[in-house]
């Protein structure tokens, strides 16, 4: 007898929906899986046998055939346990329901019936939405990551019994509901928050130029400064997550299966720290049949770089087309998967190797050439697209033992968010710009126009200074996002002559 199940798979951070078709046949007992399976669902053979058997159905000993359809994409994962087990008792007369049809059926199984948590639920129940199902079902701890989607029956069961018992009506169960509202109300609860450092005004200020423009930023200073703990309450100052943002950051976590058990919806924005250690594939995305990398985790977040010269170099030179793209495309011979990655670049790094050659308490050991070949370790593409590069000097202890609090992540936050509410009122012909930092040459012309006063202290710093070509644009563009926060229309002289402080890399002080 044949049976017909449906179930779904992930690809990239989106589902697509698979048949599995099980026919039990009256000859030499065998159980085949076709339709490009990998190793964990042939695997499933085992885990399906000994589940029906434990959970005290017969398990057919004739020849079982299951077709995974489309055949020609290949599946992965260990989800298939269930409709293949719901699928064998139906195709053997052991399980009857109208149901099935409306249904989409994932889960892991035990060798007990017990049902696993299965990666990738969310986009899974926003795929079985879309092509109208009436339900999902799949096991209770995937259950409220899937009910996030409304429209949708969301189902979550503890075994393999129970879920027999509710397909044919012998056990009523409610369907899984989630408050999103309620999820959202905790938004932007942050730990960690801004009123922690003591002193560092200047690097306070430069983060919240870069959150209000969207600009990446690269810190340097000698060890024990706070730059680690200036970037780790970063996210904390960013605009908070719209609805859609969240969904898609949780997608890219749940296809990945890094979303914790607790969260059903990300509400807060993401930070990923990789030890630069991390390898190329790690950090991108990629792998025999592709995962996302560290800037897809990252996406509408923070990616912070401890100790940016240490990575490897063509580590970091992969960076270079999700900071252009905010997107990254991994290619292989059969498929060509693209994983979002539209995440702000913090970076940090000592200013020589020994760590303190702009430190006037310690003496610094480097010669200048080994500080060249130290800052040379960063190329120009990658500084090319770094905004805001902005010194952090050694903690005085006055600053230190002081009782003062300094401002708090929700009142930068504000300024923040109502310098956003200029740019989006600014590009909202353009949706492919959503914030300063997106702008090209033609919007720094047409928005960032300067009066002589400016255009004059512009031409003296890129002379004076020994700024390179580089730098202009990028001074424009900062510029504008300052005076943005000073809600002024036009950009001021000492809108400039800030924005200029932040370009320390671009100084002769580092290329001598």
């Amino acid at each position: 007898m044949l049976s017909k199940i449906f179930s779904a798979a992930t690809f990239g951070i989106d589902a697509f929906l698979v048949e599995v078709e099980t026919n039990v046949q009256k000859q030499i007992p065998s159980f085949t899986i076709v339709g490009l399976p990998d190793s964990a669902v042939k695997e499933s053979r085992e885990r399906v046998t000994a589940a029906i058997t434990n959970s005290g159905y017969k398990f057919p000993v004739k020849k079982i055939t299951v077709n995974l359809a489309p055949a020609d994409v290949k599946k992965e994962g260990s989800a298939f346990d269930l409709p293949l087990a719901v699928g064998l008792l139906a195709a053997s007369e052991q399980l009857f329901s109208l149901d099935l049809e409306d249904s989409v059926l994932l889960g892991e199984l035990s060798l007990d019936g017990t049902l696993r948590r299965i990666k990738g639920a969310l986009p899974i129940a926003v795929e079985a939405k879309k092509k109208n199902f009436k339900r999902i079902i799949l096991p209770k701890d995937s259950a409220t990551e899937a009910s996030i989607v409304d429209g949708i029956n969301v189902y979550g069961f503890e075994n393999l019994k129970q879920v027999v018992g509710f397909l044919q009506r012998e056990n009523y169960a409610d369907p899984v509901k989630t408050n999103v509202e309620e999820i959202f109300a905790e938004v932007n609860n942050y730990h960690l928050d801004f009123s922690d450092v003591k002193g560092q005004e200047n690097v306070k200020r430069a983060l919240e130029i870069a959150a209000a423009g969207g600009h990446n930023i690269l810190m340097i200073g000698p060890p024990g400064s706070g730059k680690t703990m200036l970037a780790k309450r970063f996210p904390s100052i960013l605009p908070p997550l719209t609805f859609e943002e969240a969904l898609e950051t949780t997608k890219i976590h749940s296809v990945a299966g890094i979303l914790s058990n607790e969260k059903a919806l990300i509400t807060e924005r993401p930070y990923r720290s990789p030890h630069h250690t991390v390898s190329d594939a790690a950090l991108i995305g990629g792998g025999t049949y592709p995962r996302p990398g560290e800037v897809s985790f990252a996406h509408h977040g923070v990616l912070f770089l401890d100790e940016l010269p240490e990575f490897k170099k063509n580590v970091l030179e992969v960076l270079r087309q999700p900071l252009e793209d905010y997107k990254v495309t991994i290619s292989r011979s059969k498929m060509s998967l693209e994983f979002p990655a539209n995440f702000m670049l913090a970076a940090a790094m000592n200013p020589c190797p020994c760590g303190y050659y702009t430190d006037p308490n310690h003496d610094c050991t480097c010669t200048v050439g080994m500080i060249q070949k130290y800052m040379s370790k960063i190329s120009g593409p990658l500084l090319d697209r770094i905004d805001i590069h902005i010194e952090v000097p050694a903690v005085k202890y006055d600053e230190l033992s002081s009782e003062r609090k300094g401002e708090s992540s929700a009142v930068i936050r504000e300024r923040v968010v109502e310098a956003r509410k200029i740019q989006q009122k600014r590009f909202a012909d353009n949706p492919r710009i959503h914030n300063n930092a997106d702008m090209g040459t033609r919007e720094v012309r047409r928005y960032c126009k300067l009066n002589d006063a400016g255009s004059d202290l512009l031409k003296m710093a890129i002379t004076k200074l020994g700024l390179s070509a580089r730098a202009y644009d990028r001074i424009l563009k900062v510029s504008r996002t300052i005076a943005d926060l000073e809600k002024s229309d036009e950009i001021l002289p000492q809108h400039v002559s800030e924005a200029i402080q932040y370009r320390s890399l671009d100084r002769e002080l580092w290329n001598h």
